[in-house]
């Protein structure tokens, strides 16, 4: 991946942390895995692709679903604008290994 993508991707990593922190998260890591999907058809709109690890107490006692929901609705538009995937795991603090 060339310099300008890696500065987009950190700077949709950015926006991405701003954006979870409504989740008071405890632990918040996003990796950039874009270059791993060079050449894939959903590459080519520019999107990236990232993994997401979080933790929060508001994922206590919810399922995983409802958690991934949470996780969307904190990233909103980004979906549809500036991420193409979005692998995750939510975990709840008593999940944490």
């Amino acid at each position: 991946m060339n310099t300008t993508a890696n500065v987009i991707n950190l700077q949709r990593i950015e926006q991405m942390q701003q954006r979870l922190a409504v989740l008071n998260p405890l632990v918040c890591q996003i990796s950039d895995d874009s270059a791993q999907h060079a050449g894939h058809a959903g590459a080519a709109t520019g999107a990236g692709h990232f993994r997401l690890t979080i933790a929060s107490e508001k994922f206590n006692g919810i399922k995983r679903i409802e958690r991934h929901r949470l996780v969307y609705d904190a990233i909103g538009d980004l979906m549809q604008t500036e991420i193409h995937a979005l692998a995750i795991v939510a975990l709840a603090p008593s999940e944490m290994h």
